[in-house]
């Protein structure tokens, strides 16, 4: 079968298409044809070696996935062969075929594709998350998004209107934010040519937002700190912008702000209850039309690098997804 390779870290022309052994399911596992990949910033992080949960070389990236399951390991009982799922990999998605825990796996609902199943899981789930079980965002709060047309921060700017916000998003360009502003975003800044803090405390009329998505640090975060309300808070949720900010604990304690540091992958194992409630409702939210996945383009499997480049110089809108 055909699946993207990495057989050395480093950047992404180290990822080549290969012919290679098809992977036969464990004990708890599933086999799935994959139909979509869901394309993450993280794919580059794990290809560089620098993600969190790093697998063994060499190894196949991708985990957010959708397909349709052809084999069943021992002791499978939730999945039947020809299921359509959806959900999580360790890795191997960028692959015609690929195996996965049942344990992290979900029925596709009837009136959702392949190419929505696999943008849905990551970005819904980190924003969900992050804004709702760790910041505890209120209703009549508002909540600040940068990077706002990009994969989780649309989701976010979604979640947070649902919730009851008032949505200031951040962008590169009209386009972008036109794209946040559809999602339902209040006010816009164009960070290219706009001050940020600037614009924010005009917005709030001089208090800053309580609750700040950051998934792109280094400037941006140093921007956030000086547009943070009183006792506000800031959600570090990545850094796409590729700096690592250091945080100056003074300004940390004079507005006693909260940085809240937000990995998903944990949760998985930790505390598996609060993401099943967070899917529970984000799949209510879905059915009744509330949140839609956005996906601004599909690429084919043999052009997956071109799909998580697209991802990771930032020049893509909403979800990519590789379909096979």
């Amino acid at each position: 079968m055909k699946a993207l390779m990495c057989r050395e870290f480093g950047d992404l022309s180290v990822l080549k298409m290969e012919d290679v052994a098809v992977p036969e399911p464990g004990p708890g596992q599933v086999k799935i044809a994959m139909r979509a990949c869901g394309v993450n910033f993280a794919d580059s992080l794990v290809t560089a070696g620098k993600y969190q949960s790093q697998p063994s070389l060499p190894f196949t990236p991708g985990f957010e996935v959708a397909g349709d399951v052809i084999a069943l390991g021992e002791g499978v009982t939730n999945f039947s062969l020809g299921d359509k799922v959806m959900g999580m990999a360790g890795s191997g998605g960028y692959a015609e075929e690929l195996v996965a825990d049942e344990r992290q796996l979900s029925l596709l609902p009837e009136t959702m594709d392949y190419v929505a199943a696999a943008s849905f899981a990551v970005t819904y789930g980190t924003s969900y998350l992050a804004i709702v079980h760790r910041a505890r965002l209120q209703a009549g709060e508002v909540l600040l998004v940068h990077g706002a047309a990009g994969g989780v921060g649309l989701t976010a700017v979604e979640i947070g209107k649902q919730l009851g916000a008032t949505i200031i998003a951040t962008a590169g360009g009209p386009d972008k934010l036109k794209i946040a502003q559809a999602a339902g975003a209040e006010h816009l800044i164009d960070y290219l040519t706009e001050d940020i803090r600037e614009k924010v405390k005009e917005y709030t009329d001089g208090r800053g937002a309580d609750v700040i998505y950051d998934p792109i640090g280094g400037d941006v975060f140093e921007a956030s700190l000086r547009c943070v309300n009183f006792e506000g808070r800031i959600l570090v949720i990545g850094f796409a912008g590729g700096t690592i900010q250091q945080i100056p604990s003074n300004h940390v304690m004079v507005k006693n702000v909260d940085i809240i540091g937000f990995n998903r992958g944990p949760y998985e194992e930790k505390h598996p209850d609060v993401t099943r409630e967070a899917y529970k409702t984000l799949m209510k939210w879905l059915s009744e039309g509330k949140i839609q996945p956005f996906v601004s383009k599909t690429y084919p499997l043999r052009d997956a690098v071109a799909a998580i480049e697209s991802v990771t110089n930032r020049s893509s809108t909403g979800k990519v997804v590789v379909t096979n």
